[in-house]
């Protein structure tokens, strides 16, 4: 934990340097012809505002006023010459036929760039005709996460709230070095695969300060991401967050050096969970702490470590090739809304090891509640209730 400590200090400190190198061009989309009236495409304006900032030999700013932009799916690309802040006072509108997003998977898209920081503003992707195309059964596109940072560097995102995001709200992938701070995320609790931040094939990522009110994972964590911490974390509803779902395909990078600290979880489905599928896979999970969780009335709290089959309806072999290690759970208190609040559910060919379990108090109905342990391997101490099974 130090080290990711120091690691958090020295990233502030990285930013706060960024920041204080003040931005000498700035370029305002509405000079280049963007309307803040939530009707007039100002997708290209946006682009034209990027690019001028992108070729810029000075630090730059991209400008967006107060008031409601309309934005198709977009592309901010780099390498660029310098860093470039962009400052969102106003709001980002996708369109309202969701069907206009298209099957890229995107909607606001920064890729190759390097040194970029994404301060305020809110995105509103009007996920709502999306989720019903969803639930009715129909041919829907894919779904656009709101905004998706490919292949990045130096990276900071502060002060965002997404709205209403067909899909993921804020996607890290390929990245390295990203901070993410006081963001909300926000879709109702029954909106499809809205997981609040998701992050996969990425390096030094830490999120903290946020709310993520979601209707999937308020975190998701994929293969390949390492040295990761997560504090300061206000979950719920939404599905928890997990680490997973691993194992999809056989060759995964693993998961390694994640932290998970000082956070709250309130009346989502899970709490902290790692999770793969049911086939043979070469992944890995290793080094993980979860502490200073509060959970309040949630229905599986945690420690829910499950490798726990997202299985083919053949149900042919019920066992996962991810090898989760050095897992550890420390002062977990709360409630559950469910009897059996901590479920280890490991794989019988790749059993859970060195899970460690310390001072984890968590009640039922004003009662003590219950645990479940299957092919696991570790130690406990301290206050335990439920009774571990570990």
């Amino acid at each position: 934990m130090a080290n990711f400590a120091v690691s958090f200090v020295a990233l502030s400190l990285f930013y706060i340097f960024q920041q204080s190198n003040a931005a000498s061009a700035s370029f305002n989309v509405i000079t280049f012809g963007a309307k803040p009236d939530g009707k007039t495409d100002s997708t290209q304006p946006f682009l034209k505002a990027w690019s001028a900032a992108c070729s810029s030999a000075s630090p730059s700013t991209v400008y967006v006023p107060r008031g409601s932009y309309l934005l198709k799916a977009i592309v901010f690309s780099g390498p660029c010459k310098n860093k470039i802040t962009v400052q969102i006072d106003g709001t980002l509108v996708a369109p309202t036929d969701y069907r206009a997003l298209g099957n890229s998977g995107y909607w606001i898209l920064f890729i190759k760039v390097n040194r970029v920081s994404v301060f305020g503003g809110t995105l509103d992707a009007r996920g709502a005709g999306f989720w019903a195309c969803r639930k009715s059964g129909l041919n829907c596109p894919v779904g656009a996460r709101s905004m998706t940072f490919n292949w990045a560097n130096d990276i900071l995102i502060s002060g965002l709230t997404s709205i209403n995001s067909q899909s993921m709200h804020l996607v890290i992938n390929g990245c390295n070095n990203v901070l993410v701070r006081n963001v909300r995320a926000i879709a109702p609790d029954l909106s499809p695969n809205t997981d609040g931040i998701h992050v996969q094939v990425s390096t030094g990522v830490t999120i903290t300060g946020s709310t993520l009110q979601t209707g999937d994972d308020c975190i998701s964590i994929g293969p390949s991401t390492r040295n990761m911490l997560m504090s300061s974390i206000k979950c719920g509803p939404g599905h928890g967050i997990s680490i997973g779902s691993l194992g999809k395909d056989v060759n995964e990078g693993g998961v390694q050096n994640i932290t998970l600290t000082n956070s709250i979880f309130s009346g989502s489905d899970n709490g902290v969970r790692i999770k793969s599928w049911a086939r043979p896979s070469n992944g890995f999970v290793r080094n993980v702490v979860f502490q200073n969780l509060i959970m309040n009335n949630v229905r599986n709290p945690g420690p829910l470590s499950s490798t726990k089959t997202i299985a083919p309806i053949t149900r042919a072999v019920l066992s996962s090739g991810v090898k989760i290690s050095q897992v550890t759970f420390r002062n977990i208190k709360g409630t559950s809304a469910t009897p059996d609040a901590v479920k280890f559910d490991c794989s019988p060919s790749n059993p859970c090891s060195g899970i460690r379990l310390h001072d984890i108090k968590l009640t039922y109905m004003n009662k003590a509640a219950t645990s479940s342990c299957k092919n696991i391997g570790g130690t406990s101490s301290g206050v335990l209730m439920p009774q571990s099974c570990v």
